[in-house]
C-alpha cells in the first residue's frame, strides 16, 4: 500500500493506487485521509514551541497511524503481513532518509509488517507564537488513564519529580484522565491530544499495533518545549508499565503474531531511543517498572492513600469500548489487572462484565484469553520459565534477561492465583 503524506493538497499524488494523507488538515472529503489538525491546535493553544526534529517525528508518527488504520491485513498475500510505502513531507528530508531503515525496523517489530519510507521537503513549521511558554517541569510522563500510568505519576511526584503529563484522549476516558492529572500532587500540567486520524475504508476492527510510536512522539514533542530542554539539559520521558505486559510474552504459540502486541516493549524503546539520539533530541525514554509485575507496582506505590482513592477509576480493558465503557474481566489486560488487585489485597470496585472465570462456558473459563492463560501456566510448570519463554527474550537489545524472566514468572503466578480463586480449569 502506498501513502503520500503531505501538508498541502497541491502536493497530492495523482496515482490512483496511492492514498493521499493531509497532515494537520481537515476536510469532509472521503477521497483522502486527514490527521493531526487538533494536535496543532493544542500546540498553539498551549503556546508551546517544539523543536523542528520533534515536529518531523510527529509527521512521521501521524503518517504511520494512518497507514496502520488504512491497511487491510486480509488483502495481503499471507492474510496478515502488510507492505507499506510511505512518502512523508518533513523539514529535514536528508536526515530522515538516513533514518528510513531504522524506522522500518522499528515499525516491523511493532506491527509485523514491512515498512519503506521516503522523505521529501515541505514539512510543517510553526508560525511565530506570541508569549510562548517554556514550562518549568523537569520531566514528561505519559498519563493514559490506565492503572500503571497512575501509579507511575504518583510515584514520580513522591520522588520529587515535577512531571508534565501527556495524554492521548480516549472516548469514555477523558474525565478520568483529567481527574488523575488534577489529583496527583498539586495538580499536573497536562497536554491532552488525539490524532483524530480519518481514512477512507479503514480496516475493521482497526489495528492499533503502531500506536506506541504516536504516544512516544507526543512525549518527545512536549519534552523539547521544557525550559530544562531549552537550557541544553536532557529530559526524562517516563513510560510506566508493568514488565509482564511490557514484554507481553505469547501465552501460546498461536498468539505469537496476531495477539501479542509490543506497545512498550524494551526493543521498541531501544530502537526509538537510537532515532532520538541520531536526531540530537535530548530525551531519554525509561520504564521504571520494567522488572515489576502489576501487583508489585500496586503494593509498592509510594502514596497508598492516593492510589486507593483512584485505582478503581482506571481503565485496563482491551475491549473497554466494545463492552460499553465497561471492563470485560477476561481479556489478558483484565486478567493481569484483577490479579494485581489480589496481590495488593485491596477491594477492587471495578465492574467486570464477566466476573466468575470459573463458569464452564465459552464466555468465561472457555474464553480464548482465559484458556490461553491456563495453558501458559501449565506449560510454564512443565517446562520451566526460561524454556516456556523460548524466543520471547532472545532479542540482543533486551537487558538483564534473567531478571526479566523472574519477573514474568511472578506475573504468571499472579494470574494463576486469580484463576485458582475462581476454580478456572
Amino acid at each position: 500500500m502506498k501513502l503520500n503524506c503531505t501538508t498541502k493538497t497541491s502536493s497530492f499524488s495523482t496515482d490512483s493506487d496511492t492514498l493521499n494523507v493531509l497532515l494537520y488538515g481537515r476536510t469532509e472529503s472521503t477521497h483522502f485521509a486527514t490527521v493531526g489538525a487538533a494536535i496543532m491546535d493544542e500546540i498553539r493553544r498551549s503556546r508551546l514551541v517544539p523543536s523542528g526534529k520533534a515536529l518531523d517525528l510527529l509527521s512521521i508518527a501521524l503518517s504511520v497511524i494512518c497507514a496502520d488504520l488504512a491497511g487491510h491485513r486480509k488483502a495481503s498475500a499471507d492474510g496478515w503481513t502488510r507492505t507499506f510505502e510511505l512518502t512523508i513531507a518533513v523539514q529535514d528530508s536528508s536526515f530522515w532518509n538516513e533514518q528510513a531503515d531504522t524506522l522500518g525496523r522499528l515499525l516491523a517489530f511493532l506491527t509485523t509488517d514491512i515498512w519503506q519510507f521516503r522523505f521529501v521537503d515541505e514539512g510543517i513549521s510553526l508560525p511565530s507564537i506570541e508569549n510562548c511558554q517554556q514550562p518549568d517541569e523537569d520531566c514528561v510522563s505519559l498519563l493514559s488513564g490506565g492503572l500503571d500510568s497512575l501509579v507511575g505519576n504518583i510515584d514520580l511526584v513522591e520522588q520529587g519529580y515535577i512531571p508534565y503529563a501527556v495524554t492521548q484522549t480516549v472516548r469514555g476516558d477523558g474525565y478520568q484522565q483529567t481527574t488523575f492529572a488534577e489529583s496527583i500532587g498539586n495538580g499536573l500540567s497536562q497536554f491532552k491530544v488525539n490524532h483524530n486520524a480519518r481514512v477512507p475504508n479503514p480496516e475493521t476492527p482497526s489495528s492499533q499495533r503502531a500506536r506506541s510510536i504516536i504516544f512516544l512522539t507526543y512525549g518527545v514533542l512536549v519534552a523539547t518545549t521544557l525550559k530544562r530542554y531549552q537550557q541544553e539539559h536532557r529530559v526524562p520521558l517516563f513510560v510506566c508499565e508493568n514488565g509482564f505486559i511490557s514484554i507481553n510474552p505469547p501465552l501460546t504459540p498461536i498468539r505469537l503474531g496476531s495477539l501479542s502486541t509490543r506497545t512498550t516493549h524494551p526493543v521498541v524503546f531501544s530502537i526509538f531511543q537510537d532515532i532520538l539520539n541520531a536526531a540530537g533530541l535530548r530525551v531519554d525514554i525509561t520504564n521504571p517498572y520494567q522488572h515489576k509485575t502489576k501487583g508489585e507496582m500496586l503494593r509498592d506505590c509510594q502514596n497508598q492513600e492516593k492510589l486507593t482513592e483512584l485505582a478503581s477509576q482506571t481503565t485496563s480493558c482491551g475491549r473497554y469500548l466494545i463492552h460499553g465503557h465497561q471492563h470485560c474481566g477476561r481479556c489478558v489486560p483484565c486478567l493481569v489487572r484483577r490479579a494485581a488487585f489480589l496481590v495488593w489485597n485491596k477491594d477492587d470496585s471495578t465492574t467486570y462484565k464477566y466476573t466468575n472465570l470459573g463458569i464452564k462456558n465459552d464466555e468465561h473459563a472457555g474464553y480464548d484469553d482465559v484458556r490461553s492463560a491456563l495453558m501458559a501456566i501449565q506449560e510454564c510448570h512443565k517446562l520451566g520459565t526460561k524454556r516456556w519463554l523460548s524466543s520471547a527474550l532472545s532479542y540482543p537489545r533486551i537487558q538483564q534477561k534473567d531478571k526479566i524472566a523472574h519477573m514474568i514468572e511472578r506475573g504468571l503466578e499472579e494470574v494463576e492465583a486469580l484463576l485458582n480463586r475462581y476454580g478456572a480449569k
